[in-house]
C-alpha cells in the first residue's frame, strides 16, 4: 500500500513539473444557478476559439482550464439555461465565477433535461442514466408519490422487484449488488412500507444519477450499479417554501440563505398520516393500529473563503406498524460532512465523514410471547477525494476512502413473563478500505480514454466466534473466539476500470468500457422485495467477497438537430462467488448461517435499446432490453444453470409528457416485461400417511407477463408577475386499465377434490386513482 501511494505520488510530481514547464495560466471557478445559487453538476465549460477544448463541471460546480496565455471567448453551457458568454484576457492564472439564468419555458421548446444537448454522444459516460427531479416529478405515481427509485426502474437494463414495490435488479445483479449513495453515505434500505416507495423525497433531491456499467475508479463496493442520489443545497438567494398534500402524505420544504450568496440551508419533510384516519375508527382494534412513514432531509453549505467550502447534511427516516399485540419499525439515519478545498486553480479536494445506520426492531407485545427483536449495520467513514485538472486533455483523480462496519445481524429479548428464550446472533465488526487513481485523458479530438485502478481491501474483525465443521460441513466440532479488533479474515484485490470514446463524426459516437468489481459484504434475504428484516452479512471465514467482471459496447447518436438522441448497448457479466440458498433452507434466526449458503458463478448478458426525445411540445423515451441472467451453483438443481428469480428476457418502458398548454400537462407511462422466474409444485408422493411435494427444476417455471399503464394531469395556475406564489394539481391514476398483475402464486389443495392442486395467483393494485395539490412560494 505504501508503495503504491508513493508511486501515485510521484507520478503526480512528474505530471505537475512536465505541465509548469509550459507557458500556460489557468482559469478556474464555479458555475452556479442564478435563482439559487446552487452548483451546476455537469455544466458545460468551453473555448470559442479552440475547437475541442473545453471541460464539465465537477459534482459542486468546480471547473478548471490550463491554457496557452491570451484572449479568449468562454461558452458556459447547461441545457435548459441561457448559455454565457465571457471574453477573459489570460495574461495570468484568474478565478471567473459564472451564474447561468433559466429558459423561459414556452411552448415551441420544452426541454426535460438539464444536460449539454449532445451529452450522450460526446461525453465519457457511457451505461449511464442521468434523471432530473422535474423531469421525475411529471411522471405518474403510485397514490401520487413522486418516487425516484420507480422512476429509474423505467431504465433500459433496470427491473423491478414486483409489483409496486422500490428493489430493482441492474444486468442480472442482486438487490444487494446496487451501492446506493445519498450525499455520500450508503443507504442499505431504500424502502418505505415494505418496499412500496423509497426514502427519497423528491423535494429534497437536486440530482440522480445511475452507473450500470464503466463505474469510476473512485466508487467501488458492489458488483452491479452504482444510484448516486445529490442532495439540495438550498437557496443562498432568498426565502423558498414549498409542499404538496397527498392522497397518503404531505410535504413542506424550506430553504433559504443564512448570509446570502454565501451560506444557505434546507429542510424537508414527508409524513404520511394513515394512522390518523385509523384513530377515528369506532373499532377499538383499528382505532390503535399504526401504519405510517416519515423522512427528515437537512442541508446547509457554508462558503468560509475562496478556497474552503463546507457542507453538512442528513436524512432521518422510519416506518411504524403496529397493532395492539405486534410492533414494528425500521429505518435508515445518515449523516455526511464535507470540506471542500482548493489547494490551487488546479487541485481540487473533497474530505467527506460519513456516517449511516440501518435498525429495524419488531416485537410481540402479549405478556406470554413478549419479546423486541433488534438488528442494525453502521458504517462510519472517511473518504478523501482528489481532482487535479492537469490541462484540458488529462484530468486526474486519486483518493483514499476507509470505512468501518458493525454488524448486529439479530438480538432476541424477552419481556419478563415471556416463554421466548434470551437469542443473540453473531456480531463482528469490519473495515474495508480503498486506494484509487484515474485518469480522463483526450488522445485526440475524436479520441478519449478513461483509464484508472482501484485497490480494496476487507478485513473481518472481532469480537465474534467462528466455527469448526466436520468434513459434512454440518456438524460444528469446535468454535473459535475472537476479541475485539482481532483479525478473523481478511480478502483484497485490484479492480482495473477502461473506458474509451470515439467521435464518428459530430452526431454519433462508439464507446466501450471494461470493469472489475468487488463486493465485501452481503443482504441474506430470500424474498424478491425490500423487507426490513433482512440482514446484512461480512465476507469472512466462509464467506467470500463476490467478483464480477463486466464489458460493454456501445453506439450513440443524435437526430434532428439533437431533438432525439438514441443509443445501442450490449454488455456481459460474469460473476465469481455468488451465494445461493440450499433447497430448504432455514436462514431465519440462524446462528451457522453459513451452513445454509452455496456459492457459485453467474453470468448476465443482454442487449439496451434507447430512444429520447428531449425537446417540443411531446417529451419521453422509449427503452427495450433483451436479457439473460444465469447461475450455477454446484448442490443447486443437479449443478446445471438456471434462472434467477428477477431474470427477465424482455423488458419495455414508454414515457411521455405533453405540454397541452402552459398551464396542463399530461403524462403517461407504459411498461412490460415477461414473468419473473419461479419454482413450482410437479407432483406429489406420499409417505406415512403424510402428502409432500414434488418441486420443478430451480426456477422452472415463470409468471404470467407484466404489463401496466400509468396516467397523470397536472393543472399548474399562471404565473402572476406580481405574485409569487404557484400551485398545482396533480391526477394520477395507477395501473389505468385495472390489469391484475401477479403478486405472487401460492398452491393449495382443491376444494372439491382433495386429490389435486390448484396455483392461486395474488396481486396488490387494481385502478388506483390519487390527487395532490401542489404550492411553492
Amino acid at each position: 500500500m505504501k508503495r503504491l501511494i508513493t508511486s501515485l505520488v510521484l507520478l503526480l510530481c512528474m505530471l505537475a513539473t512536465a505541465a509548469q514547464a509550459q507557458e500556460k495560466v489557468t482559469l478556474s471557478g464555479y458555475v452556479k444557478d442564478q435563482a439559487s445559487g446552487e452548483g451546476l453538476i455537469g455544466a458545460s465549460v468551453s473555448v470559442q476559439e479552440l475547437p475541442g477544448v473545453g471541460v464539465g463541471t465537477n459534482e459542486y460546480g468546480f471547473y478548471s482550464l490550463t491554457l496557452p496565455k491570451g484572449n479568449y471567448t468562454l461558452l458556459f453551457n447547461y441545457l435548459g439555461y441561457v448559455t454565457a458568454s465571457k471574453t477573459v484576457q489570460l495574461a495570468a492564472s484568474q478565478k471567473l465565477d459564472v451564474e447561468l439564468g433559466q429558459n423561459s419555458t414556452t411552448l415551441k421548446e420544452v426541454e426535460i433535461t438539464t444536460r449539454k444537448e449532445d451529452n450522450n454522444v460526446r461525453s465519457m459516460e457511457m451505461s449511464t442514466l442521468k434523471m432530473q427531479v422535474a423531469e421525475i416529478k411529471n411522471m405518474p405515481a403510485l397514490l401520487g408519490e413522486v418516487d425516484i427509485v420507480k422512476a429509474v426502474q423505467m431504465m433500459p437494463g433496470v427491473q423491478t422487484a414486483g409489483e409496486g414495490t422500490s428493489g430493482f435488479y441492474v444486468r442480472g445483479g442482486g438487490v444487494d449488488q446496487n451501492l446506493i449513495l445519498l450525499d455520500e453515505a450508503p443507504v442499505y434500505n431504500a424502502s418505505h412500507l415494505m418496499g412500496f416507495f423509497s426514502v427519497f423525497n423528491a423535494d429534497a433531491i437536486k440530482d440522480v444519477q445511475l452507473y450500470k456499467g464503466g463505474i469510476p475508479a473512485q466508487h467501488g463496493g458492489r458488483l452491479s450499479s452504482l444510484l448516486d442520489i445529490r442532495m439540495k443545497e438550498g437557496n443562498n438567494k432568498k426565502l423558498g417554501v414549498s409542499g404538496g398534500i397527498g392522497t397518503i402524505s404531505s410535504r413542506l420544504t424550506v430553504e433559504a440563505p443564512i448570509v446570502k450568496d454565501k451560506s444557505s440551508f434546507i429542510l424537508s419533510g414527508r409524513r404520511t398520516y394513515a394512522d390518523i384516519f385509523f384513530g377515528l375508527s369506532g373499532d377499538e382494534n383499528i382505532k390503535n393500529n399504526q401504519l405510517y412513514f416519515y423522512d427528515l432531509n437537512a442541508k446547509l453549505n457554508y462558503t468560509l473563503d475562496d478556497k474552503n467550502r463546507l457542507f453538512v447534511s442528513g436524512y432521518f427516516g422510519r416506518d411504524v406498524a403496529g397493532s395492539k399485540s405486534f410492533m414494528m419499525n425500521w429505518g435508515n439515519a445518515t449523516a455526511t460532512v464535507r470540506w471542500n478545498h482548493l489547494f490551487s486553480d488546479r487541485l481540487f479536494s473533497n474530505t467527506t465523514f460519513i456516517f449511516s445506520d440501518f435498525d429495524y426492531a419488531l416485537g410481540s407485545k402479549e405478556e406470554e410471547s413478549e419479546f423486541t427483536w433488534k438488528s442494525h449495520i453502521k458504517d462510519y467513514g472517511i473518504k478523501n477525494d482528489y481532482t487535479y485538472f492537469l490541462n484540458p486533455k488529462n484530468q486526474l483523480r486519486f483518493g483514499l476512502h476507509v470505512t468501518y462496519h458493525n454488524f448486529m445481524p439479530a438480538e432476541v429479548k424477552p419481556g419478563k413473563f415471556s416463554y421466548v428464550n434470551n437469542l443473540k446472533l453473531n456480531s463482528t465488526t469490519a473495515l474495508e478500505a480503498a486506494v484509487y487513481l484515474s485518469n480522463e485523458h483526450q488522445i485526440t479530438d475524436k479520441l478519449t480514454l478513461d483509464y484508472g485502478l482501484r485497490l480494496s481491501s476487507f478485513t473481518n474483525m472481532g469480537p465474534g466466534k467462528v466455527y469448526k465443521y466436520d468434513e459434512s460441513f454440518e456438524t460444528p466440532i469446535d468454535t473459535v473466539e475472537y476479541d475485539r479488533f482481532e483479525k478473523i479474515k481478511s480478502y483484497g484485490g485490484l479492480e482495473p476500470r477502461i473506458a474509451a470514446k470515439y467521435e464518428l463524426n459530430e452526431v454519433s459516437s462508439i464507446k466501450a468500457s471494461y470493469n472489475r468489481t468487488l463486493q465485501y459484504v452481503h443482504l441474506v434475504s430470500n424474498s424478491t422485495s425490500a423487507m426490513p428484516f433482512d440482514v446484512w452479512v461480512p465476507s469472512s471465514t466462509y464467506i467470500k467477497p463476490q467478483v464480477a467482471d463486466q464489458v460493454a459496447a456501445g453506439y450513440f447518436r443524435n437526430f434532428h438537430g439533437n431533438m432525439f438522441e438514441a443509443s445501442v448497448e450490449v454488455y456481459y457479466k460474469w460473476m465469481d462467488n455468488q451465494i445461493d440458498y440450499k433447497d430448504y433452507a432455514e436462514i431465519f434466526l440462524n446462528e451457522r448461517l453459513e451452513t445454509e449458503l452455496l456459492r457459485g458463478t453467474g453470468e448476465a448478458y443482454g442487449a439496451e435499446f434507447y430512444v429520447r426525445k428531449q425537446k417540443g411540445l411531446l417529451t419521453g423515451w422509449l427503452s427495450y432490453t433483451l436479457s439473460k441472467t444465469e447461475r450455477t451453483v454446484p448442490g443447486i438443481n443437479d449443478g446445471n444453470a438456471y434462472p434467477l428469480r428477477y431474470d427477465r428476457r424482455h423488458s419495455g418502458n414508454l414515457v411521455l409528457a405533453y405540454q397541452f398548454s402552459p398551464s396542463i400537462n399530461f403524462g403517461a407511462n407504459w411498461t412490460y416485461a415477461t414473468g419473473g422466474a419461479i419454482t413450482m409444485p410437479v407432483g406429489r408422493y406420499e409417505y406415512n400417511g403424510k402428502t409432500y411435494p414434488v418441486y420443478s427444476e430451480r426456477n422452472g417455471y415463470r409468471l404470467p407477463d407484466y404489463h401496466r399503464m400509468d396516467l397523470s394531469a397536472t393543472y399548474e395556475k399562471p404565473r402572476n408577475e406580481f405574485k409569487k406564489y404557484t400551485s398545482s394539481w396533480t391526477l394520477s391514476i395507477y395501473n389505468a386499465y385495472a390489469r391484475k398483475n401477479a403478486f405472487s402464486i401460492f398452491f393449495r389443495e382443491n376444494e372439491d377434490d382433495r386429490t389435486r392442486t390448484e396455483a392461486v395467483k395474488t396481486y396488490l393494485f387494481g385502478l388506483v386513482p390519487s390527487l395532490t395539490y401542489n404550492f411553492n412560494f
